[in-house]
């Protein structure tokens, strides 16, 4: 991609997603994620309603009237992107493929950190650990980070969760925030990896989805090429169609039960529908 038309890129997706932090996610971001905890800030005179346990005894013996401690939320946040960039983020079906939701919602999920002081990081995951953007602070290192992300191009099209989740643990020792963005679509068992990450560090799963994953149309008999494998089929759509959904549906509730058994915070996602609205609502509810 020429260099011009990265910026481009960039910019538009700066634009459309820190729209939304600006007006929406910002105090909902600030709420949902605490820091690390209270810091003594200042002392002030005692006003009505202020907590009486924060009164400071030795100053106000020193000046014979009552003052309490002001305290401040010590933030100091590390959010890390788990980014799952495998063939089967390519397939769109509506208005966006899911690889340009996950780029949406990790623009999104980055420029709110950063309007709230934390730092961003991000970990490029197929079946191996492509690339590691160390976690920074302030708007010059969330755009580099995109920059990256738009003009990625992965070396497999595999996928390996634990690869990526074990890359993570050794890296980040101190706890973070880690929103992992995939579909999940991965035939290694990765429950392990999740549990023991999601007791150590704030971990959320945000499950991209496309609408047609769930039905196959009924197309009669076509050749079909899975986006990973690259292997190829012919399918007869017509006779199909109600077995695949039932599998789909089968895996989607395993999904979503593995999740809930290991106290998982997840939201699923389709690419043609408003994100935003969901990531508001996870917010308000870790409240």
């Amino acid at each position: 991609m020429e260099t011009k038309e990265l910026l481009r890129k960039v910019k538009a997706l700066e634009l459309k997603t820190r729209g939304f932090t600006k007006q929406v996610f910002s105090g909902e971001y600030h709420s949902a994620f605490k820091g690390k905890g209270m810091t003594f800030s200042e002392v002030k005179s005692y006003s009505f309603g202020d907590d009486v346990r924060n009164i400071d005894w030795k100053v106000t013996a020193r000046f014979d009237e009552p003052y309490v401690k002001v305290f401040e939320e010590e933030r100091e946040l590390t959010v890390m992107l788990l980014l799952d960039l495998s063939g089967s983020t390519d397939f769109g079906s509506a208005v966006k493929s899911k690889k340009e939701l996950l780029l949406e919602l990790a623009a999104t999920v980055a420029f709110s950190a950063i309007r709230n002081n934390d730092k961003v990081g991000a970990i490029f995951i197929t079946d191996t650990v492509e690339k590691f953007i160390p976690a920074k602070k302030g708007r010059k290192h969330v755009l580099l980070l995109l920059r990256e992300l738009i003009e990625f191009e992965p070396t497999s099209s595999k996928t390996n969760i634990q690869e990526g989740i074990k890359f993570f643990r050794n890296i980040q020792k101190k706890r973070c925030i880690a929103f992992m963005i995939s579909d999940f679509f991965d035939d290694n068992d990765y429950w392990d990896a999740l549990g023991i990450i999601n007791k150590k560090h704030d971990f959320i799963a945000l499950q991209l989805h496309d609408p047609m994953e769930q039905q196959l149309l009924d197309l009669g008999i076509v050749e079909m090429k899975d986006a990973e494998s690259n292997s190829t089929k012919w399918i007869n759509t017509s006779v199909a169609n109600q077995f695949y959904k039932q599998q789909y549906e089968n895996w989607e509730n395993e999904l979503h039960s593995g999740f809930k058994r290991r106290g998982i915070e997840f939201i699923k996602i389709a690419t043609n529908e408003m994100y935003f609205q969901k990531l508001i609502h996870l917010f308000k509810k870790r409240k």
